[in-house]
């Protein structure tokens, strides 16, 4: 059945190009989980929405979202920045390092997935780049709370930019699947929903002690979407397990994940970047065409199926999301999470 993203993530915050640096690590800091929303179009209305809202558990997630109206000179510098730079690591600069860098919490926006897939383009079309990390630059302990609901509220947003919003994060995670590149995902604190689905897509997830991972949709009475529920399952060791949880929209810990095979190594937050360096290591010590075409002969399937349900989930998508109670949902979560400032 069709499908599409009804996310909660903070307001858009940046624009532009794709930046590269020489090498620095951002500063590391811990916050409180967060929870992210995805409804999808073919599920029920949305009439318990405001209810599982005022169960999150980040104190600070509302106040990510007064952001929105802060000064529009605050905004027009902020739209001038790239939420993502590439660092180049390694003497030969073999490796790269993605950083989401979009504050207060990495929301994912048409531009920010954009920029993700410039980067990845950059990257596979560098014959000299083996391996790509990707990590969160934010102050706090979050790799990315999802997609922007700005994208998502039909009276904000036009078909147009919908339909670009929604092709644009199909075609570079069914990409990223597949890519030729070695990757490895560092995560930093929570890591639901939109975020899990990225790591999903990488090669090896390598995650802080603290924080949070899965697919928990259901638990804000929400539809998990049909690749993403596939690919989780794919991960999972445990079949069985992993659908319970995907019925229950449960977020585990990072060890939990872990002993299900989601998660394939959990560090101290201090360790995280030499974890994931190592395992990039590890994957490099091999020949990279074999190691890239195996890879592509057993994701290349997959990878153009969710590819191709795409302009199908985004006709359904923007259907749904300009259904009357819809509208309404989602015009009450951007005024409880802007704690009523938001202009509808």
């Amino acid at each position: 059945m069709p499908s599409s993203p009804v996310t909660l993530a903070a307001p858009r915050r940046s624009r532009g190009r794709t930046r590269v640096s020489e090498p620095s690590h951002p500063p590391l800091a811990h916050s409180p989980t967060s929870w992210v929303l995805h409804p999808w179009w073919s599920c029920r209305p949305l009439t318990s929405l405001g209810v599982e809202l005022c169960r999150a558990r980040a104190v600070g997630w509302c106040d990510a979202f007064r952001v929105e109206h802060r000064a529009a000179t605050t905004a027009a510098t902020a739209a001038t920045e790239s939420p993502v730079r590439i660092e180049r690591t390694r003497a030969n600069g073999a490796v790269a390092i993605v950083w989401l860098e979009s504050e207060p919490v990495n929301s994912m926006t048409l531009e920010l997935w954009s920029a993700l897939a410039d980067a990845l383009t950059s990257l596979e079309n560098d014959s000299t780049v083996e391996g790509v990390i990707f990590a969160s630059g934010l102050k706090r302990a979050v790799f990315t709370a999802g997609n922007d609901i700005g994208e998502l509220y039909a009276p904000r947003t036009t078909k147009k930019r919908y339909r670009a919003f929604w092709m644009s994060q199909t075609r570079f995670l069914s990409r990223l699947l597949k890519t030729r590149l070695a990757t490895v995902c560092a995560i930093r604190g929570a890591c639901p929903a939109g975020g899990c689905v990225v790591a999903l897509c990488c090669d090896y997830r390598v995650q802080t002690t603290v924080g949070t991972f899965g697919l928990n949709e259901v638990a804000l009475g929400i539809a998990v979407p049909k690749y993403w529920a596939e690919l989780f399952l794919d991960r999972c060791n445990d079949r069985v397990k992993g659908e319970y949880l995907l019925q229950i929209g449960s977020l585990l810990r990072p060890n939990e994940s872990k002993a299900l095979g989601l998660i394939d190594e959990v560090v101290g937050e201090g360790a995280l970047m030499a974890a994931a360096e190592s395992a990039m290591e590890r994957f490099l010590k091999h020949p990279a065409i074999a190691r890239a075409t195996t890879k592509d002969t057993i994701r290349a399937p997959f990878s153009a199926k969710w590819l191709a349900y795409g302009e199908e989930e985004a006709r359904g998508g923007w259907k749904m999301l300009n259904e009357p109670r819809v509208i309404k949902a989602l015009g009450g979560v951007l005024m409880r999470l802007s704690g009523g400032k938001a202009k509808l």
